[in-house]
Formats: C-alpha cells, sequence, structure tokens
C-alpha cells in the first residue's frame, strides 16, 4: 500500500524574520507556532484521523510551556523528530564539532522534553551535505528527511534571496547546492555523494510531484487554495511515499499576531480557515486514493520491506 506522512517543522516565528532580514519580534508573536498553531495542527490531525510527525527545534523546548505542549501532542500520538539545537541555517557550513553539537543536543533537548529519544532528522532550510549525513550516521540516527529535489522551490529561493540582497538586508537563510536536485525523489539509501544512491543512510525525500516536479509544501498547498491543493496531491497518487511537508506557520494568518511579517510573507495573507480547508482537501484526495497515513518512522521501516 502506497504511504502519506504529514510532517511538520516547527519553527518559531523568529525564524521567518530571520529569513526576511528583519529584526526579531517582541511580545507573544515570538512563540505562535508552540502557543497557538501546534493546538489547530494536533485538532486537524485528530479531526481527520491523521498521525503527525513533528520536526522540533531543540533550544524552543528550554521554555516550559512549548515543551509541555510537544509532550502534550505525543502523548496524543505525533511522533517527534529531531529539526537541531538552535535552527541554524548555516548548519552545513558550522564545521563537524558544531553540527554535531547541534544534533545531537537537539536530540537531548527533546528526550528531556517528551521522555522519547528523536529517531529522524531534517536539517534547517532543507541543506544537507555529506558531512552532516556522516554526523546522523555516527549518531545512530534511523532516517534524514531534509533532501528536496524541487528545481521550482530552488529558483524560487534563490530568487527570493536575491530581492531580500537588493532591499539592503541580510537573509540568515542559504541556498543549497544545485545538486540536490539529482537526489532520488523516492525514499533511498545515500551514498557519497548523498545525492546517489548507495547503502548509507535512510533518506525520505520531501514529496515532488510527478512530471513537474512541484512542491508538496504548506507554503504552496495553503497559498493557492484547495482546488490547487486537490490537484497537487493528484499529482502525487501513486508514489510509495508521500512525505508532505508542512510549517506551523502554515495555519496561522496576520490576524494571529502577523501583520508586521504580512509584507514579507505572503503565506501569512491567507486567512486561516483557508489554509485548514486546503489542507483537509489534499489529505482527502490521498486517503480516497488509497494511501495510508503514517509516522515517518513507521514509513522508514515499512519502506524497505
Amino acid at each position: 500500500m502506497a504511504l502519506c506522512a504529514v510532517t511538520v517543522d516547527l519553527d518559531e516565528i523568529p525564524n521567518y524574520y530571520a529569513i526576511h532580514g528583519l529584526p526579531e519580534p517582541e511580545g507573544p508573536a515570538r512563540t505562535l507556532v508552540y502557543d497557538v498553531a501546534l493546538g489547530r495542527l494536533t485538532r486537524l490531525a485528530q479531526g481527520l484521523d491523521v498521525p503527525l510527525t513533528l520536526f522540533a527545534i531543540g533550544s524552543d523546548l528550554a521554555r516550559p510551556e512549548s515543551a509541555a505542549r510537544l509532550r502534550a501532542a505525543h502523548q496524543a500520538g505525533a511522533e517527534i523528530a529531531n529539526h537541531s539545537l538552535d535552527h541554524r541555517y548555516d548548519l552545513t557550513r558550522l564545521g563537524r564539532v558544531e553540527i554535531r553539537r547541534q544534533v545531537e543536543g537537539g536530540a537531548r533537548a527533546i528526550e528531556r522534553a517528551v521522555g522519547t529519544a528523536p529517531v529522524g532528522f531534517r536539517a534547517p532550510g532543507y541543506t544537507i551535505t555529506d558531512e552532516v549525513f556522516e554526523v546522523l550516521t555516527e549518531l545512530g540516527v534511523a532516517y534524514d528527511s531534509s533532501v528536496f529535489p524541487c528545481p521550482p522551490y530552488w529558483a524560487a529561493k534563490a530568487l527570493a534571496l536575491s530581492l531580500i540582497a537588493l532591499r539592503g538586508r541580510t537573509s540568515r537563510s542559504i541556498l543549497d547546492r544545485p545538486t540536490v536536485l539529482a537526489s532520488p525523489v523516492v525514499p533511498y539509501r545515500t551514498g557519497r555523494p548523498y545525492w546517489r544512491r548507495g547503502h548509507g543512510l535512510l533518506e525520505m525525500p520531501v514529496t515532488v510531484t510527478r512530471w513537474a516536479r512541484l512542491p508538496a509544501l504548506g507554503t504552496y498547498l495553503t497559498l493557492f487554495g484547495s482546488g490547487m491543493a486537490r490537484r497537487l496531491a493528484r499529482a502525487c497518487i501513486g508514489q510509495p511515499l508521500v512525505n508532505i511537508e508542512l510549517h506551523g506557520i502554515d495555519v496561522l494568518d496576520a490576524a494571529d499576531g502577523l501583520e508586521d511579517l504580512r509584507p514579507h510573507q505572503v503565506d501569512v495573507r491567507v486567512l486561516r480557515e483557508d489554509k485548514l480547508r486546503a489542507l483537509r482537501a489534499i489529505i482527502d484526495e490521498l486517503r480516497n486514493a488509497g494511501h495510508e497515513f503514517v509516522t515517518l518512522s513507521d514509513a522508514a521501516k515499512r519502506v524497505e520491506q
């Protein structure tokens, strides 16, 4: 049976200000993902009987309220995976010792918060290298889900970073090397370089559609409404694993306290109810096509059987 995993990066709101080269927000906006979005996502998943895989940033869990909400989501059935300690967009440029500290520190923070060590990892900004894969292997990580072989996304990110620079701001985000676009689009064992098949760590790429390789990414699923979400879902049907990649911000809108981000982040202009409707639409399409919804760790155990 074809599988589907709904994965969510719990990047807190200051990360989006960092992408756009803006000063960090003050007040309640800083923790909207844990305070508001996580509850919406959990209710959505429970209503649709879909298990979530949540990629948590370790340093966010120093806040007791965030740790408690993540623990509650885990107790409700979500898998908690590792999204590094500090969500450094430049993780791949930090050197081996710091890369290891970021991966290991994130895992420890998650284990302290929820009582279970994570088995999966996703790099900030989907940017990965052979060195990061070596560290993940040394630390006994079961699977990675950082590879995103999506030409339209890569081109859009390159354009966005260029426009931010032209406006005189410095984004903390970085652009992956275009060689990532040569990676397989289905789960595979990594070789060296990692975009070739081999006998290394199990990679669970973020899904792209067949043929055009459009992104099955929350921003695109919610930005253009439920009709487009259904079309994107249909273009993914039949793949052995559809790895739908969301972010907490995908269920927030400007009225939640993101007015200052609205001029820079187009998806926060979309009403949250329209976003939720689009997410329900893609899940309905995939379920009606026979996809079974599982956590990413469950998918990792089954894709090689």
